[in-house]
C-alpha cells in the first residue's frame, strides 16, 4: 500500500501569471515509511539493549553498528521522495536528490519501475515502486466498475449502480494502481511544460547533490565498526 499525494493550495510563489498557484505534490510509498518505521525502532531497541547491557567491546560494537545502519534505514525507506509542482519535479533518491525543471525533462516513464529521463541520464523514482499485483488489482476492479456501469441504468428510470462514484468532468474513469496514477499525474505537468522555449540551455540541467547527512555518519560508523572488530 502506498500513501496518496498532498496536493494543497498556498500562496502564489511563481510560475506563468494568471495561473492558480499550488504546493509541492509529494509523493511517498506508505509501506516503505512503515517498514523503515519498524526497522528503526527494532534497531534502537536491540542497540541500546547492547549498549546498556553488554561487556567489553559490545556497547562499542553496538554503537558503530547504530551509525552504520540507521542512516541508511533511513536513506533506503523513510527519505525517498518526489515533489513535484508546475515549475520543476524534485527527486530525493536515497543517496542523492535531483532536482529537475519541466522543461528540462525529456520523458517520465515506468516498465519495472519509474524513471525521469533528464540530460541525457535516467534517475530512478524510488519513492514511486511499480508493483505488477497491484496493477492487476487495478485493472480487475476498472473491469468490475466499467461492467457495473453498463447495467447502471434500469428501463423504468434513472437508478446509479450500488457503490458507483459520480464521474469528474474531463476525468479519465480509468481505475489505475497507486504508482500508475501518480506517474500520469506527473506527466501531465511535463506536458504542461514541454515544448517552451529555454533562452538558458544550462539552466534545464538536472541539478544532482549528494546526501552526505547520510553518507558521512553510515561512512564513519562501516570504519569504525571495521577497526573495532580488526582489534578484537
Amino acid at each position: 500500500m502506498t500513501s496518496p499525494r498532498s496536493d494543497h493550495p498556498t500562496p502564489p510563489s511563481g510560475g506563468g501569471p494568471g495561473e492558480p498557484q499550488y504546493a509541492d505534490r509529494v509523493y511517498r510509498s506508505m509501506a516503505g515509511m512503515v517498514g523503515g518505521a519498524g526497522l528503526v525502532a527494532i534497531a534502537c531497541w536491540l542497540g541500546g539493549d547492547a549498549i546498556a547491557k553488554g561487556k567489553g567491546h559490545t556497547p562499542w560494537l553496538a554503537i558503530a553498528a547504530l551509525l552504520l545502519a540507521l542512516p541508511l534505514i533511513v536513506a533506503l525507506t523513510l527519505r525517498p521522495a518526489v515533489f513535484a509542482n508546475s515549475d520543476r519535479i524534485r527527486v530525493r533518491n536515497p543517496f542523492r536528490t535531483i532536482t529537475v525543471p519541466w522543461t528540462g525533462v525529456d520523458a517520465v516513464r515506468s516498465s519495472y519501475s519509474t524513471e525521469l529521463l533528464a540530460g541525457g541520464r535516467k534517475y530512478q523514482l524510488w519513492a514511486i515502486p511499480v508493483s505488477l499485483r497491484a496493477r492487476k488489482r487495478a485493472a480487475k476492479q476498472d473491469a468490475r466498475s466499467k461492467a457495473a456501469g453498463d447495467d447502471a441504468f434500469t428501463p423504468g428510470g434513472l437508478r446509479p449502480a450500488p457503490g458507483r462514484r459520480p464521474a469528474v468532468p474531463g476525468a479519465d474513469p480509468t481505475i489505475r494502481a497507486w504508482s500508475d496514477q501518480a506517474l500520469s499525474e506527473l506527466r501531465e505537468l511535463h506536458e504542461r511544460r514541454e515544448g517552451e522555449a529555454v533562452a538558458d540551455s544550462a539552466a534545464t540541467a538536472p541539478v544532482v547533490r549528494w546526501c552526505w547527512e547520510v553518507l558521512a555518519p553510515a561512512t564513519a560508523g562501516a570504519i569504525v565498526l571495521i577497526v573495532l572488530l580488526a582489534i578484537g
